[in-house]
């Protein structure tokens, strides 16, 4: 894993996109969020993009699962995440969630 810090000032869309990506990375779904994909527009908005994120990338766990329970466990892993970040003292540090979502060996 590739953690950097610059010294510089994390902007508040570094520290959204680590969340949403903690979270991803921590449900093991192999997907990550740059600024460009950050949902603006408050939790509904999130509920919104998440639910399209199921549809479009994991339509087969929606076919096993209920929509609204997989819509709240990913937005809970985001707030536990960030609130964990936050605690860390760094939650806009420079993470290289591509290389933390390459397959492991044995995987």
């Amino acid at each position: 894993m590739t953690i950097t810090s610059s010294g510089a000032e994390a902007r508040p869309a570094d520290a959204e996109c680590n969340a949403w990506n903690a979270a991803f990375h921590e449900l093991g779904l192999s997907w990550f969020w740059d600024a460009a994909h950050l949902p603006g527009g408050g939790a509904g908005a999130e509920r919104s993009c998440v639910r399209e994120y199921l549809t479009r990338h994991q339509p087969h766990l929606l076919a096993a699962y209920d929509a609204d329970f997989l819509v709240d466990a990913i937005l809970a892993a985001k707030a536990r995440c960030a609130a964990q970040m936050a605690a860390a003292g760094n939650p806009g540090a420079a993470i290289d969630w591509r290389e933390l979502q390459q397959r492991q060996i044995g995987a």
